[in-house]
C-alpha cells in the first residue's frame, strides 16, 4: 500500500474565493519500448507544451489568475524536464501549481531525480530505497509525474510521484507487472490559505478492494484531518492518458468517495476532483482502444447546484446516477479554463452557479491556441436554459 506524505507549502491563495484551473487536453503519441512507453514526437510535443506555458506567462484576460495547470500523464519528453522547471521557476507567477506527467524512465533514473530534489522528496527516497534493497528493480520502468509548486516567495518546489498501479493498456489491472509501483502520494497543506490538495496518476484513483485501496487510504487520511483540525481535502487532481475515461471503475470510486456507501466521509465531502485526460488524437502504437480518449471532467458534491444541460463542447450530468454533479468536456484537443468552487455549499435560493467555465481554446492549423467563439459553445442556448450562464 502507498504511504501518504503530508507536506506544508507556502501558497497565498485568495481567502474565501474560488481558485482557477486549466486542463490541457492534448494528444500523446507513444510507442512501447523496453522501459515502458516513449513519445514518438518529442520535439512537436514540447513545442505544444511550451505554447501552453507561454499562454499562461502572457496572462491574457483572466489567465493571470491561474492557480493550477494540468498536463496529461506521460506527456512531457524527459529530455525537456529541466527546461520546463527552469521556465516555471523563472517565468510563472507565484502561487502557481503545475502538475504534469513525464515520459517513463527506469527506476535508477527516477531515484536519481529524487536525490537531486532531496529537499522536497526525502521521505519518498526512504520508501523507494526499501524497494531497491528488496530486489533487482533498478531497470524497471517508472511512469511518474511532477508537482511543481511556485510558492508565494517565488521559490520553486519540486515533488515527484510514481504511478502505483502497473500499466498494460490501462484495463488489464495486475495482469502484467511491467511497471515499478509507486509507494507514496503527497498531500499538500497550503498555508496561509488552508487549501489542501493531492495529485494522482490515472489508475491510482481506483480501488484495489473496498477495504484496502489507495482511495480508501485517502478518504481515511482526509477524515482524520477533518476530525483533528476541522479541515478537509479540498481538491484532487488526476492526470490521465486513458482510453476509457468513463469506465465503470471510475464511476464506482466516485460514488463511494462522495458518500454513496454507508461510511460517512466528512473529510472529502467538499472535495473537487479534476480528471485531466489526453485528447482523442492520442495514439499508442500497437494498441487499439475500445473507447477513445478525451472527456476530461470536474466532479463536485451533489449538494451543489448544477442543472443538467448538453452543449457542443461540454455537458453537465451526474455520471449515470452517481451522487455527484459533473462538468464533462468533449474529446478534442482543447484547453479548458474554469474555476474550482469554494468549499461551502451555495444558498439554495441563489441563481449563481458553483462551476464557471471561463474559456475553451482549440489548437489551430497555424499551431496556435485560439479561444472558441460564443456561438460555437452554444452560449445563447445556455442563457435561455439557466438563470445565470455556466459559461462566463
Amino acid at each position: 500500500m502507498v504511504q501518504i506524505i503530508d507536506k506544508n507549502v507556502n501558497l497565498e491563495f485568495p481567502l474565501g474565493h474560488h481558485l482557477h484551473c486549466m486542463v490541457a487536453q492534448i494528444p500523446n503519441r507513444l510507442r512501447k519500448v523496453d522501459h515502458g512507453f516513449v513519445l514518438t514526437d518529442p520535439e512537436e510535443k514540447w513545442a505544444q507544451i511550451r505554447s501552453i506555458l507561454e499562454l499562461v506567462i502572457e496572462g491574457e484576460g483572466n489567465l493571470k489568475k491561474l492557480h493550477f495547470l494540468m498536463l496529461p500523464e506521460a506527456s512531457l519528453p524527459f529530455s525537456c524536464f529541466d527546461e520546463i522547471l527552469e521556465i516555471l521557476g523563472k517565468n510563472f507567477r507565484p502561487n502557481t501549481v503545475t502538475i504534469f506527467g513525464v515520459e517513463p524512465v527506469r527506476l535508477h533514473v527516477y531515484r536519481g531525480l529524487l536525490e537531486h530534489y532531496r529537499e522536497d522528496n526525502s521521505d519518498a527516497i526512504e520508501i523507494v530505497d526499501r524497494d531497491i534493497e528488496g530486489g533487482n528493480v533498478l531497470e524497471m520502468p517508472v511512469n511518474w509525474c511532477c508537482i511543481a509548486i511556485k510558492e508565494a516567495t517565488g521559490k520553486l518546489r519540486v515533488f515527484l510521484e510514481a504511478k502505483s498501479h502497473p500499466f498494460h493498456a490501462e484495463e488489464l489491472l495486475d495482469k502484467y507487472h511491467d511497471l515499478y509501483r509507486g509507494r507514496h502520494f503527497y498531500l499538500f497543506h497550503s498555508r496561509p490559505a488552508c487549501f489542501n490538495f493531492m495529485a494522482l496518476i490515472c489508475l491510482d484513483y481506483l480501488y484495489r478492494d473496498l477495504y484496502s485501496s489507495n482511495i480508501k487510504q485517502i478518504i481515511d487520511h482526509a477524515n482524520h484531518l477533518f476530525f483533528t483540525t476541522r479541515q478537509g481535502l479540498d481538491a484532487i487532481f488526476v492526470i490521465q492518458c486513458n482510453p476509457k475515461p468513463e469506465h465503470n471503475s471510475y464511476r464506482d470510486v466516485v460514488s463511494g468517495f462522495y458518500g454513496e456507501y454507508l461510511e460517512d466521509t466528512p473529510g472529502v465531502r467538499e472535495t473537487v476532483t479534476v480528471f485531466g485526460n489526453s485528447s482523442d488524437d492520442t495514439i499508442l502504437e500497437g494498441i487499439s482502444p475500445t473507447f477513445g480518449y478525451g472527456h476530461s471532467y470536474v466532479v463536485i458534491n451533489r449538494h451543489h447546484k448544477v442543472r443538467k444541460l448538453t452543449l457542443k463542447e461540454f455537458k453537465t450530468d451526474d455520471f449515470n446516477g452517481a451522487p455527484i454533479c459533473r462538468l464533462r468536456f468533449g474529446a478534442e484537443t482543447r484547453l479548458y479554463y474554469f474555476n474550482i468552487p469554494p468549499h461551502h455549499e451555495l444558498d439554495p435560493r441563489t441563481s449563481r452557479m458553483p462551476l464557471k467555465l471561463h474559456s475553451i481554446m482549440r489548437w489551430s492549423d497555424r499551431g496556435q491556441w485560439e479561444k472558441l467563439p460564443g456561438e460555437e459553445l452554444g452560449t445563447e442556448k445556455m442563457q435561455a436554459v439557466l438563470p445565470e450562464a455556466l459559461l462566463q
